[in-house]
């Protein structure tokens, strides 16, 4: 939906779009929680958007002077990222199960994606950094949502990821906008369900696991777009592809296998 949403819209115009109807839909749904909300949930709901928002939008820039294998490879890297950022903040060490998931997982990753080579370039390093601002956001997720969930959070985070999108569009959008039918539909789908649903969903849930075994399983982000793009849009995977895929898939295995085992073990 991203793809054809792009054929009309700037990458950081769609980012605003995207985020301001998801704020305007999250707040209808929270609006007596944001009525009542405290310093605290304020304070969390920024911190969390600015984080989400500036690896939205380092991706999106980032990509304009690099390959999409590349950056697919380099998003990823977030699982590597996240456990060294657990361990950093939470002073909470990653089980082991988690660690060789994540090794697994990133060999598996870049088989997938087969990222080119060539120079570092300025392209790339915004991605990598995007990678660090996700692996950030899925921590602090954790950090901030353990005792309990505030769904107004989830609203603010929203309205700065939006503004973030907005402020730099000036800046980094090269073409303008043009409100097509196919464009509409397309935002409508991304801030109803890829933004107001599933980033909720994350939010409320993403406690109940680790932030490490979260960005395991947000590693599987690729592996379904390419199964989706062959359901929709008849785009075969290689074998490469298909290779790299049921690595990442049984990296994913392992981590909750390992942590099974354990529970029976005891």
């Amino acid at each position: 939906m991203t793809k054809f949403a792009l054929t009309d819209l700037p990458p950081l115009t769609l980012q605003g779009m995207r985020f301001l109807v998801a704020a305007l839909l999250v707040g209808i749904y929270t609006w007596r929680d944001i009525k009542t909300t405290t310093v605290t949930s304020l304070r969390t709901g920024l911190l969390l958007g600015l984080l989400l928002g500036a690896g939205f939008a380092l991706q999106t820039v980032g990509l304009v002077e690099t390959t999409a294998s590349k950056a697919g490879f380099l998003t990823g890297t977030m699982v590597v990222f996240t456990p060294l950022i657990q361990l950093a903040i939470e002073r909470r060490r990653p089980s082991k199960g988690n660690l060789i998931a994540v090794l697994i997982v990133g060999g598996g990753l870049y088989i997938f994606t087969s990222p080119a080579g060539g120079n570092f370039n300025f392209g790339d390093m915004l991605v990598l950094l995007c990678a660090v601002a996700f692996a950030f956001y899925i921590v602090y997720l954790d950090v901030f949502t353990k005792e309990r969930f505030h769904r107004e959070i989830v609203f603010y985070q929203f309205v700065v990821t939006a503004a973030v999108g907005f402020l730099l569009s000036p800046f980094f959008d090269a073409t303008p906008a043009t409100f097509t039918l196919p464009a509409v539909a397309a935002v409508l789908y991304l801030s109803i369900f890829a933004s107001s649903i599933a980033i909720f969903i994350q939010s409320k849930y993403q406690r109940e696991t680790t932030p490490t075994k979260a960005a395991i399983i947000f590693t599987m982000e690729p592996v379904f777009a390419a199964l989706i793009a062959m359901m929709l849009l008849s785009e075969l995977m290689s074998g490469v592809e298909l290779l790299g895929a049921m690595i990442m898939l049984a990296g994913l295995l392992f981590s909750e296998l390992y942590a099974l085992r354990l529970r029976r073990g005891r």
